[in-house]
């Protein structure tokens, strides 16, 4: 269905009050169009009416105008650098943004999960929660596994000699 089409039954659908319709015919549409910044802040704007200011911020984080407390809510429900990345569902260069200030706020994201990750991130190759998470492992984690399988090894030493006194 054509773009003009679909946006039209967004208006009808928010005229007669259909909300869901219309936020799922604009996620469509944003996921079809990822650089059109105008589809986004339409999507914003319906998940405002659902009283969603994380997801109305994660629709306007390339706009200039956007509210502060919104984008704060969704750096916060999206906290890692590679996890906005993939909320924002861009694709291709940050140079397909209409606008400068979205493109430095997409080169300033990337950049950021690039430093995160220590290697090189696109918005094509945006990693995966497994990816992400793979990074080394701080000491407070390793030691703790350590004590954790110190402690099932003593208790399965305490186990075997019992049993080795049970059979005697």
């Amino acid at each position: 269905m054509p773009l003009n089409d679909t946006l039209a039954r967004v208006d009808a659908d928010l005229a007669a009050g259909r909300i869901p319709a219309a936020r799922q015919r604009l996620r469509g549409l944003v996921s079809s169009f990822p650089d059109d910044l105008a589809l986004r802040r339409r999507l914003a704007e319906v998940y405002r009416l659902y009283g969603e200011p994380a997801e109305a911020g994660r629709w306007m984080y390339l706009e200039e105008d956007r509210d502060a407390a919104e984008t704060a809510a969704f750096e916060s429900r999206y906290g890692t650098t590679a996890g906005r990345m993939r909320a924002l569902g861009w694709t291709g260069s940050e140079s397909l943004a209409a606008t400068a200030f979205a493109r430095e706020r997409l080169a300033a994201l990337r950049t950021a999960c690039s430093q995160d990750l220590g290697r090189p991130v696109d918005w094509d190759t945006v990693p995966s929660a497994g990816e992400e998470e793979s990074r080394p492992r701080s000491l407070t984690g390793c030691l703790a596994g350590a004590g954790c399988l110190v402690a099932a090894l003593a208790f399965l030493a305490i186990w075997v000699n019992g049993l080795i006194a049970l059979l005697d």
